[in-house]
């Protein structure tokens, strides 16, 4: 049963507070108790912050974009359902509009909803130490070099077998969400939302022959930097991330705990690719 309901607005975007401003209004009247970030304290809700939000709503509605969704889609450890709005731009992950918010909201507080399984991915940064660093990304951990770097080499295994050395930008790790993000800018492919599947794309490879390639959601990924002297950096999903050193580590494996999305009755996957790729047209 729904009886917490947080709200992530994009900050400094007109629309998302006006919006914000009624969706507090109209869920405090039905007597449910809603939660905002600090920024938007002035909207007459309880603040809390994202971590908090993820820990105690019962479901998460997201004004903004894509970006607005992945600040917090990747801190909500339990099957919270998240309802994203997308205020205007191209919003793959975010695809209620404005005009269908009220209606699928009301069906949500009603328990008629329908949500689709995401995957995430556990990133682990390992170093001459030990571990360094953990992530969890719903669309992507990018290796990449500085904009002063050269070509970069990443030593990648799939499980225990030996993949290839790339030689490369960089090196995007992609689950199926993801596939529409960066993965697609840099050549990937466009996979089924659902699939249970690892995507590896090369940012601008320095052989033609280095492919994108996609692995089973069961593998386990190891990318090691081997390169000395470069800038280097991983970005888990677009965040600010951290500098690798030569010969750190970079795992990647499927999290296990799916991100929940509240669906569009009657709109399959397909159509949302027709509607913002103009999938099929001439």
């Amino acid at each position: 049963m729904i009886r917490v309901v947080g709200v992530v607005a994009k900050y400094g975007e007109p629309k998302a507070a006006e919006t914000l401003g009624w969706i507090v209004s109209w869920l405090s009247a039905k007597g449910l108790e809603v939660l905002v970030e600090e920024s938007f304290q002035s909207s007459g809700a309880e603040t809390s912050s994202k971590e908090e939000m993820a820990q105690r709503a019962d479901l998460i509605v997201v004004l903004g974009g894509d970006g607005t969704l992945l600040s917090i889609a990747g801190l909500v450890e339990r099957e919270v359902p998240i309802l994203g709005v997308n205020l205007g731009g191209l919003g793959f992950i975010t695809e209620v509009a404005i005009s269908e918010l009220q209606s699928l909201l009301e069906n949500t507080l009603r328990g008629n909803f329908l949500v689709e399984n995401r995957m995430t991915l556990d990133l682990r940064v390992y170093g001459n130490e030990g571990l360094r660093e953990t992530f969890r990304v719903l669309n992507d951990g990018v290796i990449t070099k500085g904009a002063r770097s050269r070509i970069i080499d990443l030593e990648t295994y799939v499980g225990e077998e030996y993949l290839c050395t790339y030689r490369a930008d960089g090196l995007i790790i992609s689950t199926p969400t993801g596939s529409t993000a960066y993965a697609l800018a840099a050549g990937g492919p466009i996979l089924y939302p659902t699939l249970g599947t690892i995507a590896l794309i090369p940012i601008c490879p320095h052989t033609l022959t280095n492919r994108p390639i996609v692995v089973s959601a069961e593998s386990k990924i190891r990318v090691t930097l081997r390169s000395a002297g470069d800038t280097v950096f991983l970005s888990p999903d677009g965040r600010q991330g951290i500098a690798l050193n030569n010969g750190d580590i970079v795992e990647a494996r499927d999290y296990g705990v799916p991100v929940l999305l509240v669906k569009v009755p009657g709109r399959s996957y397909f159509e949302v690719l027709r509607t913002k790729l103009k999938w099929g047209e001439r």
